[in-house]
């Protein structure tokens, strides 16, 4: 085969593998895993049912999150050895919020040559179906357990102007939803990518601050792995006017009408009364 004439010694391949659909497995994946002297997985019994589905029969190295520092200086003797090891976790492709990276690191600095096998992947398969424009993503993974450690750092996402990616699981998902909200603020969009590829797939839209009540309002919903799209942040406006013309105008609206107020700020700051309007407008609404 091709990459066996390419690559005859110890080749470490990352092999993507389906998200739920079993046949959205790459024939380049079978080939791979067909070909390979071992594969290491996150769970061995997950892959097991992987492989037998496909009627492939592999020696199986467990490589898991507890793991992961000692497989992964095994898996090296191996493929200094000249083995072929493949790589793959439970869905998806290794690494990416998911066991793998700790071994591709090492092989890498070891001078091991590592192949991405590319294939079925959350983030993009979510962002394929959600319709959102904005250009540029932040893919965050799984925040934090913790409701406290979760909500810092959502404090730190929330100016984000591109569209947030998260990851969650079913037991987290309604408490994950309210510190969203009360975070980013509830009428930021957000979009629910449930249970992709499988049968009960759902893909729904709606503002934070209704989120909950839709997650509560069916359970069915609460089940199953999700991606979770939060649109970008808008951008705030108020931080294009200087710092002098904004100390002017917040002088000027103490003593003036509003209208009038902008007049002379424009005037004496030289800055566009459109945008003045604007943040005068904002500055009387937080008063």
């Amino acid at each position: 085969m091709g990459h066996q004439i390419l690559y005859p010694q110890g080749i470490l391949y990352v092999v993507a593998t389906p998200i739920g659909n079993l046949q959205d497995i790459s024939l380049r994946a079978l080939d791979i895993l067909k070909t390979v002297d071992a594969i290491a997985a996150e769970d061995t019994r997950h892959t097991s049912g992987l492989l037998s589905h496909f009627g492939i029969s592999k020696k199986l190295i467990a490589v898991h999150e507890h793991n992961e520092h000692q497989s992964a200086e095994k898996l090296l003797l191996r493929l200094q050895a000249g083995e072929r090891v493949a790589l793959v976790t439970d869905a998806g492709t290794p690494g990416i919020s998911d066991p793998g990276a700790v071994v591709v690191d090492l092989a890498r600095k070891a001078g091991v040559k590592v192949v991405p096998i590319p294939g079925a992947s959350a983030v993009v398969t979510a962002l394929s179906a959600s319709g959102i424009m904005q250009n540029g993503f932040l893919f965050q993974g799984f925040l934090p357990a913790s409701g406290a450690a979760r909500r810092k750092v959502l404090e730190g996402l929330k100016s984000q102007a591109v569209t947030l990616v998260l990851y969650e699981a079913p037991h987290r998902i309604v408490e994950c939803v309210a510190d969203l909200s009360a975070v980013l603020g509830g009428q930021r969009r957000v979009t629910f990518a449930r249970e992709l590829t499988k049968t009960f797939e759902t893909i729904y839209s709606c503002n934070l601050e209704m989120a909950e009540a839709w997650l509560q309002a069916d359970t069915n919903q609460q089940r199953g792995e999700f991606v979770l799209l939060i649109e970008a942040a808008v951008e705030n406006k108020t931080e294009e006017i200087p710092e002098d013309a904004a100390r002017v105008l917040k002088l000027l609206l103490a003593e003036l009408p509003l209208k009038q107020a902008v007049k002379l700020a424009a005037d004496i700051s030289r800055e566009k009364k459109n945008q003045l309007y604007e943040f005068a407008l904002r500055l009387k609404q937080q008063s």
